[in-house]
C-alpha cells in the first residue's frame, strides 16, 4: 500500500461491510448498498467505499441533475471480496459499467483480459491537461498509448496514529497548558499506553484495533511504525509493494526495524495495553470503540474521519511516522502509478459514453474539492488541497501532513515494460505474519520475516522471467535504485 492508495488500501481500504445481497450476473451475489437511483436502464457503478459513501451519493445526485437522461445505480461491495467479485462479474459477462479498479489483478492484466474500455475517444489532450503533469503514465493508467483511467486521489500519509483527547486527559497525559501531550516516538507511545491502561481502572486500554474483517489491519501497525525507523518499504498489503528500492528486495528479515517493532508489539500485548477483544472486533466496531474512549490510540487512515465527523466526534488528534528517534528516518512515498488507477469504464458497457461522463464527473476538480471538504482525503488536483474552509481540525492536520510524503522511485515509470509483471501473492503474507506474531502462533519472528522476504523475491523473480521470455526487456535490476536517498524526493530517471 503506497501513500496514494488511501483506499489502500489502500490502502486503499475501508471496512469490509455487508448490507444485503444484490444480483451479480448469472445468479452470483455480492454484499453492497444501492443508491437511490434504481431504474432498470441505469448506469451501474461499483466501489468499496463505506465511510466515503456520502460523498459518492452526493456526486451521483449532482451528476443526475446535470445529466437528466442518465441515472447511476451504485453498489458498495465488500472490500475483502472486491477483486473476486469484479473477476466473477467479468467472467459472467455482466460487469458494472463503471467500477473502481481492483488491486488484483494488476491494471495491465485487466487491460490484457479486455476488461477495460480505452478512454481516448473522450480523454483528449485538453481533458488530460486539467490534471497535474505526469498524471498519465505508460504502465500506470496508459497502456499501448491508450488511456484507461484517471485519478481521484492525491498523496497524503497513508496511515496515522489516532489519539483520543478525552482518554489522554483522564490519564493526565497533558502539557502545562492543558493540551494533550501527543506521543511521537516509540518510547512515548509505550509510556502513554502504559499510563492509560494503569490509570483507567479497566475502563480504557492504551491501544485497540479491529482485525476480524481480513483486511490486514495488524500490518498497518507494522507499516506505520517501521517507516519512521528508516524502513522505506514499510509493510503494505498491496501485492508487489513493500520493496526497499535501494536494494531491490524485501528487507523484512535484514532490516532490524521490523523485528524490533514486532518485539515491542508483543511486549505491549503481554503488558495488557491492547483492548482484549481487538482480534475479534470488526474495523467498524473498533472505530466505534475508539470514539467511545474504550482505548486511547489506534492506527488507521483518513477514511476514519468522515464517520466520526458524522457522529460529531472530533475530540482526537493524529500523528504520523512515530519513530524510535525524535526525527523520523523515513517517509511515505508518492506513487504516480497508484494515483493513476481510480475508476474505469467496462469494455462490455453498452453505455460507454455515459459511463465516461460519470467517470469524468468523479475525477473533476469540483468533485475533488468536495472530496476534500467531506474529509475523505487528498485530491488529485493540488489546488483543492487547501485547509482554508475546512472546519475539522483533525482533517486540516491530515492535509498538513502532506509534507511527510516524498516522491519515491517507481520501477514501472522507469521501465514501462514491467507492466506485464504480475507476481503471485505468498500465503502467508505480511498481514498473516504480523497476526501470527501477535496471537503467539509464530514464535520464530526473525525466521518468519526472512522466509517471507525470500518468497516474495522469488515470486517476483519468476514473474519477471516469465515476461522476459515474451521478449520484453525486463530484469530484477529494474527494481534497484542504488542512488535513492529515502530522506529526499527522488528525481525520476528514465532507463537508458
Amino acid at each position: 500500500m503506497t501513500s496514494s492508495n488511501v483506499s489502500r488500501r489502500g490502502l486503499l481500504r475501508t471496512a469490509a461491510l455487508g448490507a444485503g445481497t444484490l444480483a451479480l450476473g448469472g445468479g452470483l451475489s455480492a454484499c453492497g448498498s444501492g443508491s437511490p437511483s434504481s431504474a432498470a436502464d441505469a448506469l451501474t457503478y461499483w466501489d468499496w467505499y463505506v465511510t466515503q459513501a456520502p460523498w459518492v451519493d452526493k456526486e451521483i445526485e449532482l451528476f443526475e441533475k446535470a445529466h437528466s437522461d442518465v441515472s447511476v445505480k451504485k453498489t458498495t461491495q465488500q472490500n475483502a471480496k472486491y477483486p473476486d467479485l469484479v473477476a466473477l462479474a467479468n467472467r459472467s459477462g455482466n460487469p458494472p459499467d463503471v467500477f473502481m479498479i481492483p488491486q488484483v489483478p494488476s491494471v495491465a492484466e485487466q487491460v490484457a483480459k479486455g476488461w477495460l474500455h480505452p478512454l481516448d475517444e473522450w480523454a483528449t489532450p485538453a481533458w488530460q491537461a486539467r490534471f497535474p503533469e505526469g498524471t498519465f503514465l505508460e504502465g500506470a493508467n496508459v497502456f499501448g498509448g491508450k488511456v484507461y483511467s484517471a485519478p481521484l486521489k492525491g498523496s497524503g500519509p497513508q496511515l496515522q496514529l489516532y489519539v483520543h483527547h478525552g482518554v489522554f486527559k483522564s490519564a493526565g497525559l497533558t502539557n502545562p497548558d492543558g493540551s494533550v501531550k501527543l506521543p511521537r516516538t516509540w518510547d512515548e507511545v509505550t509510556s502513554a499506553a502504559q499510563t492509560i491502561t494503569k490509570k483507567s481502572g479497566g475502563k480504557s486500554y492504551g491501544f485497540g484495533f479491529g482485525n476480524a474483517d481480513g483486511i490486514g489491519v495488524l500490518a498497518w501497525w507494522l507499516d506505520l511504525f517501521v517507516r519512521g525507523a528508516g524502513a522505506p518499504g514499510g509493510a503494505p498489503t498491496v501485492p508487489g509493494t513493500g520493496m526497499d528500492y535501494r536494494v531491490g528486495k524485501w528487507t523484512f528479515g535484514t532490516d532490524r526495524a521490523y523485528a524490533d517493532f514486532l518485539e515491542l508489539f508483543v511486549e505491549w500485548k503481554k503488558r495488557g495495553f491492547f483492548h482484549p477483544n481487538s482480534v475479534s472486533l470488526s474495523d467498524e466496531a473498533a472505530r466505534a470503540f475508539f470514539e467511545r474512549g474504550k482505548f486511547g490510540m489506534t492506527v488507521g487512515g483518513v477514511w476514519n474521519q468522515p464517520e466520526w465527523t458524522q457522529h460529531k466526534f472530533t475530540d482526537y488528534s493524529l500523528v504520523t511516522l512515530p519513530s524510535p528517534t525524535a526525527t523520523p528516518k523515513g517517509y511515505y512515498y508518492a506513487d504516480p502509478v497508484g494515483n493513476g488507477t481510480f475508476a474505469a469504464v467496462s469494455a462490455k458497457s453498452k453505455k460507454a459514453h455515459e459511463a465516461f461522463q460519470w467517470l469524468d464527473a468523479l475525477t473533476s476538480p469540483a468533485a475533488g474539492r468536495r472530496w476534500v471538504e467531506d474529509l475523505n482525503g487528498v485530491s488529485a488536483h493540488p489546488a483543492n488541497n487547501n485547509p482554508d474552509g475546512i472546519d475539522s481540525k483533525p482533517f486540516a492536520a491530515f492535509i498538513g501532513m502532506t509534507e511527510q510524503v516524498l516522491r519515491g522511485p517507481v520501477p514501472l515509470v522507469r521501465n514501462p515494460e514491467l507492466a506485464g509483471v504480475a507476481p503471485s501473492v505468498p500465503k502467508p503474507d505480511i498481514s498473516d505474519v504480523v497476526t501470527g506474531v501477535y496471537t503467539g502462533q509464530i514464535k520464530d519472528v526473525q525466521g518468519a520475516l526472512s522466509s517471507l522476504a525470500d518468497k516474495k523475491y522469488q515470486l517476483l523473480s519468476d514473474a519477471v522471467a516469465a515476461v522476459a521470455k515474451q521478449g520484453k526487456k525486463v530484469s530484477m535490476s529494474d527494481y534497484v535504485f542504488a542512488d535513492w536517498d529515502p530522506t529526499k524526493p527522488y528525481t525520476t530517471k528514465k532507463k537508458a
